[in-house]
């Protein structure tokens, strides 16, 4: 079930990764010229851009700061999503498609809710936050790669919701080829103690994984269950 055309970002090229400057910016190699990329992921993404990563990248308009935007890089277990400005539209496309088990008729996006903006909210009774998990370790997706106060703070809008009558959903989005997902607790436990409390307080979990193919297209490829330890 395709989800997206990375495609229609504009002409994708390849290209190798050579280091991050800064949270937004990175620098690139195609062929035998350096060129600046914006980094829309501002996670830690330690062990995917690393020195001669092979990247997909989009050529920038000219009157922007950096010359490409970064879009995938190429890891083991195949193409993974690195620009989190598109997240909004894979996750939207997914709900259209009924991942949540049903089909909405009316979705939607970024609506503020108490003092955050929840990614959708459906048919105008059920919010749905989406994230995305790039992180893959020892077969299992986790999130957070980074410590997120801002993902906590929507959790606890989610429980809020659920609390004044709505339903609510964290919704989570695999971009690694991963058997389950779980919080990241190491890394962030403020942010897996909230998600554990949210499930207890009646928000649901829903997890799905994507593929990116050769041609760029990005089709769903499964469900994604919590890990069970």
């Amino acid at each position: 079930m395709e989800l997206f055309d990375l495609n229609r970002l504009g002409k994708l090229e390849k290209g190798l990764f050579v280091e991050r400057v800064n949270r937004f910016t990175g620098l690139c190699r195609i062929g035998s010229n350096i060129y600046t990329c914006h980094i829309a992921d501002t996670g830690r993404l330690k062990e995917i851009l690393t020195e001669g990563r092979e990247i997909i990248l989009v050529k920038n308009r000219p009157e922007l700061k950096t010359d490409y935007r970064l879009v995938s890089a190429r890891m083991e277990d195949g193409w993974v999503l690195v620009n989190t400005s598109i997240h909004s539209r894979i996750g939207l496309e997914a709900i259209k498609k009924g991942i949540l088990g049903f089909y909405p008729e009316r979705i939607k996006s970024e609506v503020k809710f108490g003092e955050s903006r929840i990614d959708y909210l459906i048919d105008d009774d059920t919010f749905v936050e989406l994230k995305g998990s790039n992180l893959l370790l020892d077969g299992r997706c986790l999130f957070p790669d980074a410590p997120t106060v801002r993902g906590v703070k929507h959790i606890n809008e989610l429980v809020r919701a659920v609390k004044e009558g709505y339903k609510a959903y964290i919704l989570i989005m695999g971009l690694r080829d991963c058997s389950c997902f779980s919080p990241n607790i190491q890394l962030d436990p403020d942010f897996s103690r909230a998600f554990f409390e949210a499930l207890r307080s009646g928000v649901k979990y829903s997890g799905f994984k994507i593929k990116i193919m050769e041609d760029g297209k990005i089709i769903l490829s499964g469900k994604m269950p919590l890990c069970q330890s």
